[in-house]
């Protein structure tokens, strides 16, 4: 396990308080476990992700991310409608614990209401968080 100073959390994007994260990228938003949440986990072996063009609202359970170790359901961190999943992990959900901000991306959402990413926490508020 990652000391929390060890943990890569990067500042341009948004954490929620169930350890995904967010990028806004032009008119999608691509979402993600992030470093803190693949470390916890171990091993990835399985991610379960929702099909293209499902919609969820903000805080919905979208799928799981499977460890040697537990099953972790996955929260949406605002509503809208997946428009990619990353089908690599399929083949290799490994790129999770790899590189979870790149590589082990697991879904892209066209949002319903873009300002519910203000209402998710800059890196320094999840830091604050995690050390609660």
């Amino acid at each position: 396990m990652k000391d929390i100073n060890e943990l890569n959390l990067p500042e341009d994007v948004k954490y929620t308080k169930d350890h995904e994260w967010a990028k806004a990228d032009g008119d999608t938003v691509t979402i993600g476990i992030n470093d803190y949440a693949q470390d916890q986990l171990g091993e990835i072996v399985f991610v379960e992700m929702p099909a293209v063009g499902d919609s969820f609202s903000a805080e919905d359970e979208f799928g799981s991310v499977e460890s040697v170790k537990a099953v972790s359901e996955m929260y949406m961190p605002i509503s809208g409608e997946i428009v990619a999943i990353n089908e690599d992990l399929e083949d290799a959900p490994q790129n999770v614990n790899e590189d979870c901000y790149q590589s082990g991306w697991i879904i892209k959402v066209k949002p319903s209401d873009p300002s519910e990413m203000d209402a998710l926490m800059d890196k320094a508020a999840y830091l604050e968080m995690l050390k609660g």
